[in-house]
């Protein structure tokens, strides 16, 4: 099994181009930190500016800057969290939804189109690979 320093460069760098490539698909444009926590909040409901900046690892001022910035944009909104009125929750605007559902059907579109380049054997694969690089994502 390949595993010295030149094959771990060569597989980073084709996973980050990929990644590259794909980011560049976007509902509008918006920077990538943005859509970052955006995506971040799409999938913590009712996230906290503080929780945010912790698992985006920012300051809190930096993330204060973030949620201004997206809720200039009209994508988030703040509200005080009911059980705990010191408690400000992040929640998704109607327009930021929209924002993300247009992102990922471009970059599942772009995606999609270009699998189509692959044989059956390479298909076959990134399949068996798949598990592998889930687990690496996680870590």
């Amino acid at each position: 099994m390949p595993h010295d320093a030149d094959w771990e460069n060569e597989l980073l760098r084709a996973i980050q181009k990929l990644a590259r490539r794909s980011r560049n698909r976007r509902g509008v444009e918006i920077g990538d930190s943005l859509l970052a926590v955006l995506f971040h909040i799409d999938f913590h409901p009712g996230v906290s500016p503080t929780e945010l900046a912790t698992r985006e690892h920012v300051t809190p001022p930096a993330m204060n800057k973030t949620l201004n910035a997206l809720a200039a944009q009209g994508l988030v909104t703040r509200a005080p969290d009911a059980s705990d009125a010191r408690r400000v929750t992040i929640e998704i605007t109607d327009a930021g939804r929209v924002l993300l559902a247009e992102t990922r059907r471009l970059r599942a579109e772009w995606f999609h189109e270009h699998l189509g380049v692959l044989t059956e054997a390479e298909i076959a694969a990134l399949d068996a690979a798949l598990p592998a690089l889930r687990k690496l994502a996680d870590q």
